[in-house]
């Protein structure tokens, strides 16, 4: 197991109504105001890039380091990087004065991108004993500048940063990820032939995603949270939180009546606030969560893509915890 030795955020203080947002047919229109959104913070001035440095930098004085103190850079990638061919990850580490780590990005799996983050950064601590610091990173922007992705959600810029080391109050126990290529190609934007202020993206099959890839999402995720608690030793009982993604209030209902327990209020309170955070969202939530008091010692984050992929963490604290792995 790893464990979570810092996190932070950082989220513009500007911000746009989503009863504001230009652009959106009537029909969207209507489907973006009943996603539970009132705001998503924005700052076009920033690049993700930005964005991430802002949040390392305060994960860093949190746990009282400094970029020369980090072995590991993880990026999580951009959706859309400032230019093409240049290194996100490398750029983040010398923003930060990370000079002595290594550094690297993943990706390619959308809200759930940040799982394979941990797996590397949990593979990295426990291969190599010269490894003590792993610093994850993303800058959270929309791909396109619409922010809102019809019928999903709509897209809000923030930075996060987790810190991790082998030991800690915080444990990440353990983490499963699932994937299917079928979906790789619902969600796109086609961006070669056409300039940045038209770039949109684009549902290509809505019914795949309405039906198909819904049903398949709930048996997704019973299955993985059963796998997750029964490999632990664990009941949907045994814990308390349950935090997922923010995409909109319908997607909360729905995931809930697919695990059978509910989803933490803190998420609700995030997504209309703050709107979908992208990778960012779960461990958001669970710092919210910890600071009202809804975690409990022991959490269940689930994250879902319509890459398509799907993966469940299980977060406890060590007086939260009464099964070892």
């Amino acid at each position: 197991m790893i464990a979570l030795a810092a996190s932070a955020w950082y989220l513009p203080e500007t911000s746009v109504r989503v009863a504001d947002l230009p652009g959106l047919s009537d029909p969207e229109r209507a489907t973006c105001a009943a996603l539970g959104i009132d705001r998503v913070p924005a700052d076009d001035t920033l690049t993700a890039a930005e964005l991430a440095a802002r949040a390392g930098r305060r994960a860093l004085a949190t746990a009282g380091l400094d970029g020369g103190d980090v072995d590991v850079v993880v990026t999580v990638e951009p959706r859309a990087p400032q230019t093409l061919v240049s290194s996100e990850a490398t750029r983040l580490q010398a923003m930060l004065g990370a000079d002595r780590a290594m550094a690297f990005s993943v990706g390619g799996l959308g809200c759930a991108s940040l799982t394979p983050a941990l797996l590397a950064a949990r593979g990295l601590l426990c291969a190599d004993p010269d490894l003590a610091t792993v610093l994850v990173l993303h800058g959270s922007k929309p791909a396109t500048p619409g922010r809102y992705r019809h019928p999903v959600t709509v897209n809000g810029d923030s930075g996060g940063a987790l810190l991790l080391r082998r030991r800690g109050a915080l444990r990440i126990r353990d983490i499963l990820l699932e994937t299917n290529g079928a979906y790789a190609d619902l969600f796109r934007v086609e961006y070669r032939d056409e300039e940045f202020a038209r770039w949109r993206e684009e549902c290509t099959d809505p019914a795949a995603y309405a039906f198909r890839l819904a049903v398949e999402t709930r048996n997704r995720l019973r299955d993985l949270l059963a796998r997750l608690l029964g490999r632990n030793g664990l009941t949907p009982a045994d814990v308390p939180c349950y935090l997922t993604q923010n995409l909109s209030t319908a997607a909360f209902r729905n995931w809930s009546e697919a695990i059978g327990v509910p989803i933490a209020k803190a998420c609700s309170e995030n997504l209309a606030r703050y709107g979908h955070l992208g990778p960012n969202d779960v461990f958001f939530n669970l710092s919210t969560a910890r600071e009202t008091g809804e975690f409990g010692g022991r959490a269940v984050l689930l994250n879902i893509s319509p890459a398509a992929a799907w993966s469940a963490l299980l977060v406890t604290t060590e007086e939260g915890t009464a099964h070892e792995l």
